[in-house]
């Protein structure tokens, strides 16, 4: 089978066409984007392949929110696909919500790399068995530490740097609970659950690797505009930000990268 690539070029898959199949990757968009992020950044799509992606691969989109989903044939064609975080509810029983658990059960069986970010780490640990919910200490926005238990170190990638490590969150709901079959390995003085993993394919992570200052900014001023969250706690988030340091984005991307790219 030929595809087209994100740059037009043609692809083969390796099924007897005499090409050498390069890796295949989708994200799975489960947020509606502002016209600021599609402008300055080619929407959420745009963020994470520039973050994620490395020479001779193909990224592609599906706008699960809008009910676009790869079908059973597709998604053997990937090597992986990232989850988005979203303004909706992992305990939803929305339609496309339930659609896409049904895709991750599947996407489960067929042991295909799967990372979840935010909403995506939420809707993940609910695959799994997991219970989400309303975070019962409130909304955490802003820069968070991340520490990793002990047994997670020997897993991943340059484990010497990443004892802890700073991310920007941004989320008023949390994995309140995971069956004993998915490992926690990561958590912080606001969430218990801020990373975890299953097998070697699945992975969590609740706050935003893919996020640097100006997108967070941009979301407060969204959050209140919306009424999600009032004047004095915005005003309170960007000067507590402002002294707060910058998120160890480099690091976080070598980790997702190591994940996805079977590197761990």
């Amino acid at each position: 089978m030929i595809y087209e690539g994100q740059n037009g070029e043609l692809r083969g898959n390796g099924n007897g066409n005499g090409k050498v199949k390069g890796k295949r990757f989708g994200v799975l968009l489960c947020a509606e984007e502002s016209g600021y992020i599609k402008e300055k950044y080619g929407g959420y799509f745009g963020v994470f392949e520039r973050m994620l992606s490395e020479e001779g691969e193909s990224w592609d989109v599906f706008r699960v929110a809008r009910n676009e989903f790869p079908n059973d044939e597709e998604i053997q064609e990937y090597d992986g696909f990232v989850i988005t975080g979203s303004c909706s509810d992992a305990h939803s029983n929305e339609l496309w919500i339930c659609k896409l658990l049904s895709l991750l059960h599947k996407l489960d069986f067929l042991k295909i790399k799967v990372l979840g970010i935010c909403f995506g780490h939420q809707i993940l640990g609910r695959s799994l068995g997991g219970q989400t919910g309303r975070a019962k200490s409130g909304w955490d926005i802003g820069l968070r530490t991340i520490n990793f238990s002990l047994s997670s170190k020997e897993d991943l990638p340059n484990r010497q740097i990443f004892t802890m490590l700073n991310i920007i969150e941004c989320h008023q709901d949390e994995i309140l609970e995971l069956p004993e079959k998915v490992e926690v390995i990561g958590g912080s003085n606001k969430t218990a659950v801020e990373m975890f993993r299953y097998g070697d394919h699945m992975m969590g992570i609740q706050g935003h690797p893919e996020y640097n200052t100006d997108i967070l900014l941009h979301l407060i001023d969204r959050l209140l505009q919306k009424g999600l969250i009032g004047v004095n706690y915005a005003d309170e988030l960007r000067a507590k930000f402002k002294e707060a340091g910058e998120p160890d984005m480099e690091a976080w991307r070598k980790l997702c990268v190591g994940f996805l790219k079977g590197r761990l």
